[in-house]
């Protein structure tokens, strides 16, 4: 995608909320009706879904780190980013580490890979938790390098959907896709219509759900004629399908984002989903499209039996719009107050632009350092990072009948009070060191400096050897994660080590016998030492007897962790 959703439609936010109309709420209760029953997504709380980050080492077919870096041929760094905010991966059971510095708290920068199964199923778990009904998977034009990849993801999210107990659809973008009119229908019958057979699939009205994002807007990236647009929305309806349109946010009055001529094509549609990233940045601005936009667009959808699903975003973290919340929720309020049954959030895992709600960074201590990058807490409030999950489903309640229509959030943005929970703390980073021996200027300090391209390298051809770090005080140690240097000239090596301990520097008790531990480029050039519960220690000492990489011990990065 040359340029975003969110880029283009900034540019028109200025003119989007001049003039306020002043529609009362008797005048919303009257249009709330919608034009079907309750569906998968009539009457529900939908999410935009990309599922379109890779790392190298996954087995995705891209084979990059696709949107994670603006080059995605070389790891991710400050200079070589293309996200706005940082996940929280604390819960992903694989990870892949970066360029990036360490984090505040030390620990590695490392990211996720929605090609890993295990991601999409975490992603999907989360919904079904958060009370978030329904997905719809992003797929943009397919026929290219990222077609293979995306193909894959579409099986990846339906065995989620299915696993989890969460339905999703497919959601085509077709933003710079000159030849979408006769590929997507293509797409559909070839590959994308199998995935109905799927019990997770959306229906609605009994018809398998399909999604075009694009149609209309009043720029360079979609300049298909409102005829090629009603044959493909046409089409759609013909093989059974419930189609809806995600629309520019003035497609009522055709002027601003949208392109005049369009009224027939948007008339088509089974439901309207007017975009609105980039539109709002505040509550006034929230409030003001109510009227303005809101309760006219449901009105209007209802006359012509319609399905209305307008956004809901939560803001740019970048931005700094989120307000703790309290931008989000008075977006939900007046969905609710206008009597609007179904919602779009915009978007489960959109860390590109900033407007994502799933788990992200708390804090600068889960950010790495010197990023530039904020945390949710960028105006002071402490917030937890399944924060926006956590008021995605309170919206969601409100806007079904089951809790009470209330301009005040009732979400706390700390589960338990207003105190974030213990930041865990690598207790060797920048500690005393000491070793058997060392090769050229290759220190034992190296290891533990928080520099991931600095490194320890014993004497040469004359094992064992032995890595020690002094942690000042005693701890009840469970974990050790050791590191060699990132770039592709360090080739996947396995080396021989083992653990041993003590309270006083001098007696050494064994911790764990010695065992190989393999550290890949494809998976981070990391390796993680689980220890068993055992007596606390101070000093904690890496004995080294083999590698299969050098004839050497090697650590870049000696990390330990209580927990």
């Amino acid at each position: 995608m040359g340029v975003t959703r969110r880029v283009f439609l900034q540019a028109a936010t200025a003119a989007g909320v001049a003039g306020v109309v002043g529609l009362g709420e008797a005048a919303a209760a009257a249009s709330a009706a919608a034009a079907s029953a309750p569906g998968d997504v009539v009457g529900k709380v939908t999410v935009g879904y990309q599922g379109w980050f890779a790392c190298p080492g996954d087995g995705a077919p891209i084979n990059g780190w696709w949107h994670w870096a603006r080059n995605w041929g070389q790891a991710p760094s400050p200079s070589n980013s293309s996200i706005v905010a940082w996940p929280d991966v604390r819960e992903y059971p694989a990870t892949y580490r970066t360029a990036f510095p360490a984090l505040g708290n030390g620990q590695p920068a490392a990211l996720f890979s929605s090609y890993d199964q295990a991601t999409v199923d975490l992603h999907f778990r989360w919904m079904k938790q958060y009370g978030i009904d329904t997905a719809a998977l992003q797929r943009f034009n397919p026929t290219g390098g990222e077609g293979p990849t995306r193909d894959a993801m579409a099986g990846k999210v339906r065995s989620a959907a299915e696993s989890q107990g969460v339905k999703f659809y497919v959601m085509y973008d077709v933003s710079d896709w000159l030849t979408m009119q006769s590929d997507i229908k293509t797409d559909w019958t070839t590959k994308m219509r199998a995935h109905t057979a799927s019990p997770a699939y959306a229906r609605q009205n009994g018809r398998p759900v399909v999604c075009i994002w694009g149609f209309g807007f009043n720029d360079n990236q979609r300049p298909f004629t409102p005829a090629a647009c009603l044959d493909v929305v046409n089409w759609f309806k013909a093989q059974g399908c419930y189609v809806i349109g995600g629309v520019p946010t003035w497609w009522r009055t055709g002027d601003r984002d949208s392109r005049p001529g369009f009224a027939d094509v948007y008339h088509a549609f089974d439901m309207l989903s007017p975009w609105m990233v980039g539109r709002i940045g505040n509550a006034g601005d929230a409030d003001n499209f109510y009227n303005v936009a809101t309760v006219p667009d449901l009105a209007e959808c209802t006359a012509r039996g319609i399905d209305y699903q307008p956004c809901v975003l939560p803001g740019g973290v970048g931005d700094r719009q989120r307000a703790h919340g309290d931008f989000m929720w008075r977006q939900f309020w007046n969905m609710a107050r206008a009597g609007v049954p179904s919602v779009y959030v915009s978007m489960f895992d959109e860390y590109n632009e900033g407007n994502q709600i799933a788990k992200t960074a708390e804090s600068q201590a889960w950010i790495p350092a010197g990023s530039g990058l904020l945390g949710l807490d960028e105006d002071g409030t402490a917030c937890s990072s399944d924060y926006y999950l956590r008021l995605t489903g309170d919206g969601g309640r409100m806007l079904k009948g089951q809790a009470p229509v209330t301009p005040v959030r009732p979400t706390v943005p700390m589960p338990g009070g207003t105190t974030p929970p213990p930041v865990p703390v690598d207790l060797a980073l920048r500690r005393p060191t000491s070793e058997s021996g060392h090769t050229q200027a290759y220190g034992s300090g190296n290891a533990v400096d928080g520099d991931p391209n600095s490194y320890w390298e014993s004497v040469n051809n004359a094992f064992p050897q032995w890595l020690q770090t002094d942690l000042g005080s005693v701890y009840a140690v469970r974990r050790i994660v050791l590191s060699v240097p990132l770039p592709a000239a360090w080739g996947a090596r396995t080396q021989t080590v083992e653990v041993q301990g003590s309270t006083d520097g001098t007696a050494f008790t064994r911790l764990l016998a010695p065992a190989g531990y393999r550290f890949d480029p494809a998976s981070g050039n990391s390796a993680t030492i689980a220890l068993p519960a055992a007596p606390g220690v101070r000093y904690l000492r890496l004995v080294f007897t083999a590698n299969t990489g050098w004839p050497a011990g090697q650590v870049a990065e000696l990390q330990v962790w209580e927990n």
